[in-house]
């Protein structure tokens, strides 16, 4: 795997290869999850790809070629979301009690 700070560099179109190379994730999947983490609030491109990545070894490591099937992809993104917001959360509440 490229180092992560390169990764998150490279131009879309490497980018969205990358994904579909090493995780099978193919160009339509990976422009819905984009789009779903940029409508959440994520408009830095560098933290966007970080949970991109993150979300595709959750969802789609050693999987094969990518399926989610009606509304799966959405559940997984919110899934993620949610547990992402929960880690969060313990860690600041971890933080500010200790």
């Amino acid at each position: 795997m490229k180092k992560s700070n390169e990764l998150l560099h490279l131009p879309d179109l490497k980018f969205s290869q990358y994904c579909e190379e090493h995780f099978s994730v193919n160009k339509g999947i990976y422009n819905t999850i984009d789009q779903w983490f940029y409508r959440k609030g994520i408009t830095d491109i560098l933290e966007r790809r970080e949970k991109i990545i993150l979300f595709i070894i959750d969802n789609c490591s050693n999987k094969g070629k990518v399926k989610f099937g009606p509304g799966g992809l959405k559940k997984a993104l919110e899934d993620f979301w949610n547990e992402q917001c929960l880690v969060s959360n313990n860690s600041y509440f971890a933080l500010k009690h200790s």
